[in-house]
């Protein structure tokens, strides 16, 4: 046994000491290079080891330094392929099926993670013909507190019915249509993830560089990962604990579900809304929601309905102490039969033990489908719950601090030569509009920073979708968001695609990606297909005039020269509908309402479909405001939370 021991040490030192030469996982078979640009290619070996890298006619040598790393720079290419690509040392690495084309780097949260799969269309790519010059590579999901040389195993993909489904949809549709007018092969590389902000994918040192985020980033201890577990862990704990007065080894679910429970002490939060803009930051775990309603003897002559929107993740939901339903899935509607025999008169209890396993938590979705419907009347839900946590994970959220997915998504990349960036994000930054404006310009800064000063930047506003606030007077983060995008266009080189028209109302996931991706296709081959934006107001009289840019040919989608979706308001701030006409790429705008107007709204709500306003290329004109009164989303900052 001895001797099989000091084998197997022996073993492992030689192992040890002749580190095999190697690349980060992102270079495999059938990957693409980017053309008309320095390609440079690196990797990991012994330290001081030759390494040579050979590609087409090129042959580069280096040296590996005393940590290992290694890089050459190999001479532009024009487009084409395939090619093979060898890396040696004491061993010999061979690539093969290289592309030469353009590369874009796709990242965001969910509707660009989004897959082929599960978009409208999916069935009738499978039936057309192969792209086998098109390449997609998906980035796993990670986390790090510093900056990785390496991503997790994963590599290339050829565009073929085995494997688009699993491309990102936006991504596949925006690759196809510029292949098809360019001819030349197109690399995706897709670093998403749903449910993800902004401040994850920024860069440490892009927030320190930051007059507007240097202070929030200062408190970003410089630890691990698992250090940073532990210390994340304590102060959730102790967070919650402070708000619900009692300890979470200490609770009880049985005696939770009673309807004598002391709830006195218990912390309250608004439902619908997650947690975790409520003072739970980070929260994923089991967490009991508790509310307490009243029926009269009316609401007992039969049956009743209990509406719960959305709860996110999983839900165990009891009326009176009697489970009534459980639904696994965050974006599932969730609509319980409550027997007659369960209601009472007087005081009734719902409790809902909820499972959040990442991301948001809790109840969520519109107010209005929080409700319980008795035979005579609607009682909403909306509003005040009790919250008590049972447990917490023991992980890390990737939204819990700032830049974890990039160490681990984005850094590992850099150097590699892109030709640009696609970018769909926002949703889970709704609540931080108006900062917004300030955190994605940083990304954008940052990211160019790492792959290219004025790379083109194109990204996706956000879609139309339902949520609280149908009007200016009750204000609306999501069209908040919007405004906080349109203002991105300031940035050099970037281009916006809008898509109010081709959303879903009812789901944050809108289905149609090709539309998606063939808009943002048009910007990256400047087609001249773009959607106007407001350019400048004059007010004449008791009517404003708002003009646009670029001056396009406008018209309304259904031809009848009246605009939908504006408002107008005077010095009082208040919002009314307006009457709004299309006159000479110009929309007057009036209402009986306002006799002297000084701001005009269009499209200031989440669900902006209705907005009919359009170039002749049909695509819609962006949602606007003249204005700068205040907004809802204003003073709230991103902020680490460790106590």
């Amino acid at each position: 046994m001895k001797r099989k021991i000091t084998l197997l040490f022996l073993i492992f030192c030689v192992k040890l000491f002749t580190a095999n030469v190697s690349v980060p996982h992102f270079f495999s078979d059938n990957m693409v290079l980017q053309r008309d640009a320095e390609i440079p290619i690196w990797g990991f070996a012994k330290p001081n080891e030759t390494v040579t890298v050979a590609f087409k006619n090129q042959i580069r040598k280096t040296v590996a330094d005393a940590s290992g790393n290694w890089k050459v720079l190999l001479n532009k290419e024009k487009f084409g392929g395939p090619f093979e690509l060898k890396i040696s040392g004491e061993n010999e690495i061979i690539l093969k099926n290289i592309l030469i084309g353009d590369v874009w780097l796709c990242s965001g949260q969910s509707n660009m993670e989004w897959n082929l799969a599960q978009s409208d269309g999916f069935h009738n790519e499978l039936s057309q013909q192969n792209f086998p010059l098109i390449r997609h590579i998906k980035i796993n999901k990670s986390i790090n507190t510093f900056p990785q040389k390496n991503i997790e195993q994963t590599e290339w993909k050829v565009a073929d019915a085995t494997t688009i489904g699993d491309f990102s949809g936006v991504a596949y549709f925006f690759a196809k249509k510029m292949f098809l007018e360019t001819k030349v092969p197109i690399g995706l590389i897709n670093s998403s993830w749903g449910g993800t902000n902004i401040e994850t994918w920024i860069p440490g040192e892009g927030f320190e560089n930051s007059d507007d985020f240097k202070n929030m980033i200062s408190k970003m201890p410089k630890i691990s990962v698992d250090s940073l577990l532990n210390l994340s862990s304590a102060s959730k704990i102790a967070n919650i604990e402070k708000n619900q007065k009692i300890k979470i080894k200490d609770f009880n679910g049985l005696e939770f579900l009673k309807n004598n429970f002391d709830e006195t002490n218990l912390a309250e939060i608004k439902q619908p809304k997650a947690w975790e803009e409520q003072g739970y930051e980070g929260l994923d775990g089991t967490v009991w929601l508790r509310k307490t309603i009243n029926l009269t003897e009316e609401d007992l002559d039969g049956s009743a309905k209990l509406y719960l929107s959305k709860i996110d993740d999983e839900d165990i939901t009891y009326f009176n102490g009697i489970q009534v339903g459980s639904t696994n899935g965050y974006d599932v509607n969730r609509i319980y039969e409550i027997p007659k025999n369960l209601l009472k008169i007087g005081k009734n209890v719902i409790v809902i033990k909820v499972t959040d396993n990442g991301g948001g938590g809790g109840i969520w979705g519109d107010s209005e489908n929080l409700k319980l419907i008795t035979s005579k009347n609607t009682l909403s839900l909306a509003g005040n719950w009790k919250i008590a946590v049972e447990k917490i994970l023991n992980k890390i959220s990737e939204n819990e601090f700032p830049d974890l997915a990039y160490n681990a998504m984005i850094a590992p990349l850099v150097p590699f030569q892109i030709k640009g960036i696609l970018w769909y994000q926002g949703e889970s930054n709704i609540d931080r509009a108006v900062e917004y404006k300030t955190s994605f310009p940083l990304l954008i800064k940052s990211w160019r920073g790492k792959f290219g000063k004025d790379l083109p930047f194109y990204f996706v506003q956000l879609a139309s979708f339902a949520i609280s606030g149908n009007n200016s007077n009750q204000g609306n983060s999501w069209a908040e968001l919007r405004e906080a995008q349109t203002n991105t266009l300031k940035v050099k080189n970037t281009g916006m695609v809008v898509t109010t028209d081709i959303g879903n109302p009812r789901d944050i996931h809108p289905t149609n990606k090709k539309s998606v991706g063939e808009r943002l296709a048009d910007l990256a081959l400047k087609n001249g297909n773009i959607s106007p934006v407001f350019n400048n107001f004059k007010i004449q009289k008791d009517e404003i005039s708002v003009g646009f840019k670029p001056d396009l040919n406008l018209k309304t989608s259904d031809d009848s020269g009246i605009v939908k979706g504006f408002e107008i308001a005077g010095n009082d701030k208040i919002f009314y509908p307006a009457l709004a006409k299309l006159v000479k790429n110009r929309v007057m705008v009036s209402s009986e309402s306002v006799k002297n107007p000084v701001a005009v709204r269009f499209g200031w709500k989440g669900d902006a479909s209705e907005s009919n306003l359009f170039t002749v290329q049909n695509l819609p004109v962006s949602p606007f405001r003249t204005d700068n009164f205040p907004l809802t989303t204003e003073d709230v900052y991103y902020q680490i939370n460790l106590k």
